[in-house]
């Protein structure tokens, strides 16, 4: 059984006719060469060239070896292409979805680095409500979901993506513009714009005020940070928000302050359980896993034994 090494060493004996053109072909020494021709043809029993003029000419009995070599030659280059193709992720299509809050900002991050990686995927990507994300999954119609808050589900699985902190928001020009830090009790004070307490975020401000003794009224309600953002900017008042919906830096009209108050939260990436991640959705869950790092105020989470992650 030829390997494919001397598949290629016959061959480029054969395009160059001398041992010295095959070494300067396949960029390596003719003696090399000229030991694995001798192997090969006593490893086959057959004589392969007939030497000439200082020029190696293929036998009689082994052209039609040659013509052989020659197509499986090609059939070799044409699956280098393809997994060349592949590694560009040529002719593949990534189908990929969150939740807003990390939409904003984390995700076009993210697949800037994907798209480095991979400049050739072509991308699907969907933005979700948290209640979404199963029928999404469970119907194929993508492979993974960013989301913000993890439920039990017996077919849909989840990685930790980053922890991250709620931050408070108030126009720029208005009563807190000087402010860096702010607490409960003093948001309090202010019209506040926010999100349902049944919602993951909203849940963890809910619990921020009740830790801290303190009553809130709630003058508007929106489900989407940027609109929440757009709100305050507008001078309606306050607001809580997640740090990687405004993890761009300055938001104009904005200003941000720091809560004195326990306000974490977890984020995670959610896949059906029952189905292997592509190539491609996995080195997404990564590449968006370490910008979400970057960004947050909590640093890295830290990895289990298994490869996977905790808060």
């Amino acid at each position: 059984m030829l390997t494919l090494r001397q598949i290629e060493v016959i061959r480029a004996i054969m395009v160059t006719g001398s041992i010295a053109g095959a070494a300067r072909l396949l960029n390596v020494a003719a003696p090399g060469i000229s030991r694995l021709m001798k192997y090969s043809e006593d490893s086959l029993g057959v004589r392969l060239f007939d030497r000439r003029a200082g020029r190696y000419v293929p036998t009689p009995q082994a052209r039609h070896i040659f013509d052989l070599l020659d197509t499986v030659h090609h059939k070799i280059e044409d699956l280098q292409s393809a997994v060349d193709s592949l590694a560009r992720g040529d002719r593949q299509e990534l189908c990929i979805a969150s939740v807003p809050s990390i939409a904003n900002v984390m995700l076009p991050r993210a697949i800037a680095a994907l798209r480095r990686r991979y400049p050739d995927l072509a991308l699907d990507i969907n933005i979700l409500k948290i209640e979404e994300a199963i029928d999404y999954l469970l119907l194929g119609r993508g492979e993974l979901v960013a989301i913000s808050s993890r439920f039990d589900h017996p077919l849909i699985g989840f990685e930790h993506l980053a922890s991250g902190r709620l931050l408070c928001i108030a126009p720029e020009n208005g009563p807190l513009a000087a402010r860096e830090r702010i607490t409960p009790a003093e948001m309090a004070e202010f019209p506040l714009i926010g999100i349902d307490p049944r919602d993951p975020y909203g849940a963890v401000m809910a619990a921020m005020f009740k830790d801290a003794g303190t009553e809130y009224r709630m003058n508007i309600k929106a489900r989407f940070g940027t609109t929440v953002c757009s709100l305050v900017a507008q001078g309606l008042g306050i607001a809580i928000i997640d740090e990687f919906t405004v993890a761009h830096g300055h938001v104009p009209g904005l200003k941000k302050l720091e809560i004195d108050a326990e306000s974490t939260f977890h984020t995670y990436a959610a896949y059906r359980s029952d189905m292997s991640l592509s190539v491609f959705a996995d080195a997404f869950l990564q590449v968006l896993r370490r910008e979400m790092v970057a960004a947050s105020s909590l640093g890295r989470p830290k990895v289990l034994a298994a490869g996977r992650s905790e808060p």
